[in-house]
């Protein structure tokens, strides 16, 4: 069927069999639940990648997906298309002071050259990562000792990691941003585009990691695990595995920060909450 065809056409409704279906297939590779009130916007994302390929029904896009290689591959812009990436910098500030306190902490006990961990797990395009990457080195760059900071991000979609690797941004994404911070960690492109200095790009290594697996990540002894506007999109018992699999990430004393009202009444033998206004957070207990 012609892209010319389909544009003539309204998107076509999706049975209760066919959203069930389609609802599995997203929570049992990504954990992800798509709630009864999403199905318009299931409808519309898929309609619009069929379009683009030519499958003509649901069932046959299905098909697709679950064939071979090139199955994985579209499953890949799939996965792309259904996760949200609005985000912005520096987009929940008490969460962000809170890591600024941690770190003046480390730093003030630092008997010697000071190495920080970080993690942002669910980091989109790249604005949380370098978020953090800008408010550590802005730090550092207050004190005269050598330290170091290295910040692994980390996301399901790929076309989200690549754009966060490029570091490129329009004008609006960095209108709220301070003045200083945009004069000192971004360059003026054309096309009122900016990117990212080369000094803080190099401190973000991106790499994908589906949160339904975990364990089979390689980080661990992290000082900072950010991770925010992530767990709303799973079951309850889910956000609770995920959050306990990330706490044992964590070094001694490391901090965990998640999104205010994600998790609700969560417990860990290992963590304790950290009591900081309008924010939550844990920090792992000394050995």
């Amino acid at each position: 069927m012609s892209v010319e065809t389909w544009s003539l056409k309204e998107t076509p409704k999706m049975d209760e069999e066919q959203f069930i279906l389609w609802q599995s297939l997203l929570e049992d590779r990504t954990g992800m639940q798509l709630s009864n009130q999403r199905k318009t916007f299931l409808e519309t994302s898929l309609t619009m990648r069929m379009r683009e390929i030519g499958a003509s029904s649901y069932e046959e896009y299905y098909e697709r997906l679950m064939s071979g290689l090139a199955g994985e591959v579209e499953w890949a812009t799939l996965v792309d298309r259904l996760t949200v990436q609005e985000t912005s910098f520096f987009r929940h500030n008490s969460s962000y002071e809170l890591v600024e306190k941690y770190c003046a902490e480390l730093l003030e006990k630092a008997n010697e050259k000071l190495h920080i961990d970080i993690w942002s797990v669910g980091c989109s395009t790249g604005e949380e990562p370098y978020s953090l990457a800008m408010l550590i080195d802005d730090l550092f760059l207050q004190n005269t000792a050598p330290h170091y900071f290295g910040i692994t991000a980390t996301d399901i979609s790929l076309p989200a990691l690549s754009k966060g690797r490029q570091a490129i941004y329009g004008a609006r994404k960095l209108s709220l941003l301070d003045a200083e911070l945009k004069a000192r960690y971004f360059e003026k492109l054309d096309n009122n585009r900016y990117q990212v200095v080369p000094k803080l790009r190099e401190r973000v290594c991106f790499a994908q990691v589906n949160v339904r697996e975990l364990e089979k990540a390689p980080m661990s002894d992290m000082d900072i695990i950010y991770c925010q506007n992530l767990l709303i999109y799973f079951r309850r018992w889910r956000q609770r595995e995920i959050v306990s699999r990330l706490v044992e990430r964590l070094a001694p004393g490391g901090i965990l920060v998640l999104g205010v009202g994600e998790v609700i009444e969560f417990e860990h033998p290992l963590v304790k909450r950290v009591q900081y206004e309008n924010t939550l957070a844990f920090t792992r207990k000394m050995a």
